[in-house]
């Protein structure tokens, strides 16, 4: 660092960082962000550490450990909506450099400096503990290390695309950045990135006599010295961008090809490597792709909080219906701590649901004995026993009214007098089923998405009888087992359902056009959508598709494709009977690739613009409250390209105008379906 960039220091109160005198020559340096749950690092936080490290090189101690006052955790990264501030690259390049300045400070101290970590040190929480000489993590499950920032559509800006690789080798360095998962402490220490655990109880006095009798740095292996070398670098480059070409496009998601061309051209530890990596990421935060990613990320936060207005606790849940929704639902609920009591009408349907719920189990859960309390908690109950202790009870049986009706004049009578009942209809508007209640005010939707422990949202319906307090009940219950929730009005089809079915429709009737299946995939899957329309018709079951769309088309005078109509009639219902519109030998379709090249100029337009048309014709009717929560729920429900930033997004930034005319174009060329709903005069 120039002399330039030392600052004198100025001692600016303690609002974020303190100093404490350890003894011996120790010095530690807490780290509690004021105002806040969480230690992230704002530009007030940076400035202040600036401050900080400018006292340490006065006074010169021995030794600096580094820690958090939090209990949840070390530094959760930096403060991701001081992005949104950031109006251009060079404004974002100021940004960056300066926190990279004050971390070059930190390992520029003559004195010995020690990380202590717990909880997470998650993105800039892991350069700042980079920059430290050691980091001790406490040897617990709750410890965990990881670059998160491509997900956001950017890398490590604090001098961790420097950092990493020099401390943990290329190769580790790389499967942290380019994938954004996070590791746990073993593992952190297995490929450097760590360099003692110590048990929680110990973490202070282990980073004490680290910091006071500091051991000789590990090196990285000698053959790793090999890699400096640019043709080296080139091949092994050349395989990291293979492998990241397999899951995403540079165009779609260009970050994990910046951290591979940062390290070709720029590896080594030089200033040159720094300001290399601050210029990428500066081009990279000002985007579209990380501006929509970012604002995914503050969507996700926004669901989060849609939980916090009911004190509601949940202890048991009753689940009806022990078919493929139900009984996941049930286990979802068991696996998240609550006791469950899967309801049916007979034990061999109970049975498989139990099944898989022991295999979610064992999945996610690391000891058997944790396995075994989760099946405890997962119990059959053939007599509804369960229903009157229950604070939820969840009706998941098939798509039928009628049938629904009954149960509920059944189970209503049974249910504590502050029980909340909700079903996890897809498409049945709730005012047709409240008239079999007596108690429509405490009646709600809960609308899980299938696979049940995959997909993170769940649609709370709610009818006009239905009170807000049963709304902020439902939507508590949602955050408590760890699920997304988004408020919908009830409508038929509600949000995501009736924004995705267009696009499935549009997709059938193009393969009944003529058109391969696999073009019509292959238009979507290079849109950005994570699984063509007809894969994803088939995965879903083309049955339920059809009385999804049947209701729909009622609705909305929507056409359903005769070929779905002929697909279900032979009882073709896709991936679980092993054909539909693909066979599927092994579980997986068998595609024809070479079919996926010959696709019409316009097909991408003709399965996008149905579900931004109907995304209007959502805004316009208010089914939810706002543009926003359209596009968190068309994301987290069914995978809507989160690079584009969701339905509504992606037409504000295309223009209302030109999808008007281009739906206007499509409707007379291909009818009525595509004509552009009256939400684009207003839309904004």
């Amino acid at each position: 660092m120039a002399d330039s960039d030392r600052q004198p220091p100025v001692h600016n109160a303690d609002r974020h960082w303190r100093l404490e005198d350890g003894g011996h020559g120790l010095v530690w340096l807490c780290f509690d962000k004021a105002g806040s749950g969480t230690n992230v690092l704002a530009a007030d936080v940076i400035a202040e550490l600036n401050d900080k490290l400018a006292q340490i090189e006065v006074t010169n101690p021995k030794a600096v450990v580094i820690y958090s006052s939090k209990k949840n955790g070390f530094i959760a990264g930096a403060d991701i909506k001081e992005f949104t501030a950031l109006r251009n690259p060079e404004q974002a390049f100021e940004h960056i450099r300066h926190g990279q300045k004050v971390f070059a400070r930190l390992e520029a101290l003559p004195c010995t400096t020690v990380a202590m970590i717990h909880g997470f040190a998650l993105g800039g929480g892991l350069e700042l503990a980079l920059a430290c000489d050691y980091r001790v993590a406490a040897d617990d499950p709750r410890t965990v290390l990881g670059f998160p920032e491509v997900q956001l559509g950017i890398h490590p800006g604090f001098g961790g695309t420097v950092r990493s690789v020099a401390v943990s080798g290329v190769f580790a360095a790389m499967d942290l950045m380019l994938t954004g998962r996070n590791v746990h402490a073993r593992k952190a220490k297995e490929i450097g990135l760590v360099d003692q655990l110590a048990g929680p109880d110990q973490l202070k006095n282990v980073s004490t006599q680290l910091a006071l009798n500091p051991p000789p740095k590990t090196q990285p292996s000698p053959w790793l010295k090999l890699l400096q070398f640019a043709p080296f670098r080139s091949i092994v480059a050349g395989g990291l961008r293979k492998r990241v070409a397999a899951r995403v496009k540079r165009e779609h998601y260009p970050a994990p090809y910046a951290i591979i061309d940062l390290w070709q051209h720029h590896a080594g530890t030089s200033e040159q490597s720094y300001i290399a990596e601050a210029r990428s990421i500066a081009e990279l935060m000002c985007g579209e792709t990380a501006r929509n990613l970012v604002r995914v990320f503050l969507l996700r936060d926004r669901l989060k909080s849609l939980g916090k207005q009911s004190d509601a606790t949940f202890n048991h849940v009753h689940v009806i219906g022990a078919g493929t929704m139900g009984g996941d639902i049930a286990s979802w609920c068991a696996l998240q701590g609550l006791d469950v009591t899967l309801q049916d009408r007979e034990q061999r349907y109970i049975d498989p649901a139990l099944e898989r719920g022991r295999k979610l189990f064992e999945k996610k859960l690391k000891s058997d004995a944790k396995v075994r309390e989760a099946q405890q908690r997962l119990q059959s109950d053939l007599e509804g026993h369960g229903i009157s202790k229950a604070d939820v009870v969840v009706e998941a049986i098939i798509e039928d009214a009628d049938a629904k009706e009954s149960l509920y004049r059944e189970v209503e009578p049974k249910m504590g007098a502050q029980a909340l009942l909700a079903t996890n209809t897809s498409s049945i508007r709730l005012e047709t089923l409240e008239t079999a209640l007596q108690h429509p005010d405490r009646f709600a939707g809960l609308h899980f998405f299938n696979p049940v422990a995959k997909m993170q949202l769940v649609e709370v319906i709610h009818a006009d009888s239905t009170t807000q307090t049963a709304t902020d009940k439902a939507l508590a219950f949602a955050r408590r087992i760890n699920r997304l929730p988004v408020p919908v009005k009830s409508s038929p089809g509600f949000l995501v359902n009736r924004i995705l079915m267009p696009y499935l429709m549009e997709a059938l009737e193009a393969v009944g056009a003529g058109i391969a299946p696999e073009a019509v995939d292959k238009a979507a899957t290079d849109f950005g959508m994570p699984m063509g329309p007809v894969e994803l018709a088939d995965t879903v079951g083309l049955d339920i598709c059809l009385s999804v769309g049947k209701i729909l088309a009622q609705a909305y005078n929507k056409p359903v494709p005769r070929q779905l109509e002929e697909k279900v009639k032979a009882k073709q219902l896709g991936r679980k009977t092993g054909e539909g519109f693909y066979r599927y030998p092994d579980g997986k379709p068998n595609k024809d690739k070479s079919k996926a090249r010959n696709r019409p100029d316009d097909l991408t337009d003709r399965l996008i613009l149905p579900m931004v048309n109907e995304a209007v014709a959502c805004l316009r009717e208010g089914i939810v409250a706002d543009g926003d929560l359209i596009d968190a729920g068309v994301i987290f429900g069914t995978g809507f390209a989160p690079f584009r930033g969701g339905p509504i997004q992606y037409a504000r930034r295309a223009g209302a105008a030109t999808l008007r005319k281009r739906l206007q174009q499509l409707a007379s060329h291909y009818g009525e379906r595509f004509a552009p709903d009256a939400g684009w005069d207003t839309f904004k």
